[in-house]
């Protein structure tokens, strides 16, 4: 288990509008899947991009960079070089997803006005990675994944951005192979590479873990490394089997991943199955069926098979893999700024204490009723079944954004 410092930590009124901002999208985006026809849904449908886009800018994106303000000075050792810009990221990001969500309903110039601001936001926060990563004097195993994975986002907003400027009708551009370049860039090597890397230190961390095998680990880390470069040149150059070996190394990325997580449950010292337990075992039902539903797509290249593997993706693994961190994240944040001074001098609660467990079980329970219901809906194409799928999520998103202003209430 790696040590970390909470030396050079910001202050936790910095990263709360993070994380409170994405709960809100996850709720918007939520009642968003509302309007959606089972038998007719597409991954080329503007209404499904339009949700994808808010669910990953809105809630991944936001709930990342409120987690990366937070570790990346702790698990570096470095201070930010200007934590203060943070201030301006999280508006800008909120409201350049908002714009390009309206774009892909309504009109589509917004898009290219959208992704402007979002490529702002991106801006800054990149900027303000790379200036604090300077300060680093040696690079070592996390500060290399941090950025990796800030070089892939860099590329995979550029991408974004001309996609957005051909969506408005400002440039003529292939828009199917400019896509693929774009998810992998983003989805597979910002967001892939920054929970791989985190997972290194923030599993252990929770789990207690010691002398767990890193190799494989490193093995999934080079291996989706390769497949987003591989699909970036198969697509921009055309060599079509180039991006065949990208879908299969992004299979054995996963599938080393997933064994990784294993290794380092199994070193475990924690027993205690609290609420963090039970998303990540979410999560590993999730990564199961993500992988079940990529390798059944690249079989059959089934329009519904990539739908559901998007779903499984979305809600099956990065969903769980945040909420379930959130419950972990902001109890430690609040009370290390506003009890760990009272240590010694008087009584203070633990951090199992600060979590409204009852709630918190609710919300996983609905959570899991709605990714389930919505699951087998998209197979045989259950409207009714889909709908209370969404209800069950929805609910769920409510109780956990009470659960997240609970703790960071708590006094």
């Amino acid at each position: 288990m790696m040590k970390i410092s909470q030396q050079f930590a910001p202050p936790f009124k910095l990263i709360a509008p993070f994380f409170i901002s994405a709960l809100v999208v996850y709720i918007f985006g939520a009642l968003l899947m509302f309007g959606f026809d089972t038998s007719a849904v597409s991954t080329k449908d503007l209404g499904v991009l339009a949700f994808v886009h808010l669910f990953l800018l809105g809630f991944v994106m936001m709930s990342i960079f409120g987690a990366m303000a937070q570790l990346v000075p702790v698990v570096l050792e470095v201070e930010h070089f200007a934590v203060e810009l943070y201030y301006a990221v999280y508006p800008l990001l909120l409201i350049g997803t908002f714009l390009m969500v309206s774009g892909f309903y309504f009109y589509p110039v917004l898009l290219s006005f959208g992704g402007l601001v979002a490529f702002i936001a991106f801006g800054i926060f990149m900027f303000e990675t790379f200036a604090t990563l300077l300060r680093v004097k040696k690079l070592n195993f996390v500060s290399t994944t941090v950025l990796v994975a800030n070089i892939f986002l860099l590329l995979g907003i550029i991408v974004g951005f001309i996609m957005a400027l051909g969506y408005g009708g400002f440039v003529s551009i292939d828009l199917d192979a400019l896509l693929k370049v774009h998810v992998f860039l983003v989805l597979f090597g910002y967001v892939g590479f920054t929970i791989m890397g985190l997972s290194y230190i923030l599993v252990p961390m929770f789990w207690l873990s010691h002398s767990f095998d890193t190799r494989y680990l490193k093995v999934a880390l080079w291996s989706l490394a390769i497949a987003i470069i591989s699909v970036f040149t198969g697509e921009v150059f055309g060599i079509k089997i180039f991006s065949q070996i990208a879908e299969i190394l992004l299979f054995v990325s996963f599938s080393f991943y997933f064994y990784e997580l294993f290794l380092i449950y199994k070193t475990r010292a924690r027993i205690q199955k609290d609420i963090y337990y039970f998303y990540m075992v979410y999560f590993a039902f999730g990564f199961v069926a993500s992988l079940v539903c990529g390798v059944t797509y690249y079989l059959t290249q089934s329009d519904t098979t990539l739908v559901l593997f998007g779903f499984c993706v979305m809600f099956g693994m990065i969903a769980p893999m945040i909420l379930g961190h959130l419950y972990k994240i902001v109890p430690f944040l609040v009370w290390f700024e506003r009890f760990s001074p009272l240590v010694g001098k008087q009584k203070v609660p633990m951090l199992a204490d600060m979590v409204p467990a009852k709630s918190a079980n609710i919300t996983l329970i609905f959570n899991i009723l709605g990714f389930v219901c919505i699951f087998v809906s998209l197979i045989f194409g259950l409207d009714d079944l889909y709908r209370g799928g969404v209800s069950f999520l929805v609910f769920s998103a409510m109780f956990l954004l009470k659960d997240v202003l609970y703790m960071v209430r708590f006094r």
